[in-house]
């Protein structure tokens, strides 16, 4: 989930806290340390699936106690996190709040593949929802890059794919993951509609901690009772709240601040690459033949969009 932050560096560079001197390419010296952080916060993200499914929790004591904890470790870490919570902030959070229950509800029901690659087609909702909401133009080329994207989601709605014990619905959870993916693009839009007006004072990590607490606030009337909750419950919940959300974010926004964003989406690459690693290598789940073309063709279209102008 690293493409919020991208979408709006893409478009209003965050500002260094501190002036640095520069190569000559204009980047800060030591270059190689911010590239590594947004590649650290990409594998963090990317471990997700798997540890949402190594807990016995329900969808919805997962993705708001996850939740919960991300918001009170963002807050603690992150000052910029406290400022200026406007109702534009909390709008686009809603948005965001309702890609992380969406996420962890889809990574319940089907394999973590079809979740990270159906969420990555979010580039797909953005074809229409950037004309209408920030006026940006579409080009053709754009046009070209979605189709192969819409071409991979059908993959995943091609024939029947079997149930097993860590995908028991898996056509459910492509649809939920498939909203997942369109909420997501209403996250980026939102982002990116909050930095193009001159008096923006919300900052992203403002955003993302208004997000987890409104998540916490959708899933709270089903979190409790808890009625077990073992130490691989109580583990998973703080490494996905501590680790995966706000550990990611801060390494995210450190490096975020330094590198081009082409070289910064091709580094967020790793995410929806490794995610099914991770989870094949804990779980044994292996993703079908087709989800694996339709993903490949996701990964690769956006891999050639995150090198467009």
């Amino acid at each position: 989930m690293a493409e919020d932050l991208r979408a709006v560096t893409e478009s209003k560079r965050l500002e260094p806290r501190n002036r640095q001197t520069t190569n000559q390419d204009g980047l800060p010296h030591g270059g190689a340390k911010y590239r590594l952080e947004i590649a650290g916060a990409a594998f963090l993200f990317s471990t997700g699936g798997a540890v949402i499914k190594a807990t016995s929790f329900n969808n919805w004591q997962v993705a708001g106690l996850r939740s919960l904890v991300a918001a009170i470790a963002i807050l603690l870490w992150m000052p910029e996190a406290r400022r200026n919570w406007t109702w534009r902030a909390a709008a686009v959070g809603l948005a965001y709040a309702l890609t992380l229950v969406l996420f962890v509800t889809a990574n319940k029901l089907t394999t973590s593949a079809n979740a990270i690659f159906l969420q990555s087609t979010a580039p797909l909702y953005l074809l229409v929802l950037s004309p209408l909401i920030l006026k940006e133009r579409v080009r053709l080329i754009d046009v070209l890059v979605m189709a192969v994207v819409a071409g991979g989601l059908g993959c995943f709605f091609i024939g029947h794919e079997a149930a097993r014990s860590t995908a028991p619905r898996p056509f459910e959870g492509n649809v939920v993951a498939m909203l997942s993916g369109c909420t997501y693009a209403f996250t980026i839009t939102g982002l990116r509609w909050i930095s193009s007006h001159n008096d923006c004072k919300e900052t992203p990590m403002a955003t993302v901690a208004l997000g987890n607490l409104i998540a916490f606030l959708i899933c709270l009337p089903a979190v409790f009772p808890i009625e077990h909750a073992g130490l691989v419950d109580v583990g998973a919940i703080l490494y996905l709240g501590v680790f995966q959300i706000a550990l990611a974010y801060l390494l995210l926004s450190a490096g975020m601040r330094f590198v081009p964003a082409v070289a910064a989406g091709t580094l967020l690459l790793i995410e929806p690459a490794f995610n099914p690693v991770w989870t094949w290598l804990v779980h044994g789940e292996r993703p079908g033949a087709l989800a694996i073309c339709g993903g490949a063709l996701i990964l690769g279209a956006s891999a050639v969009r995150a090198r467009l102008p």
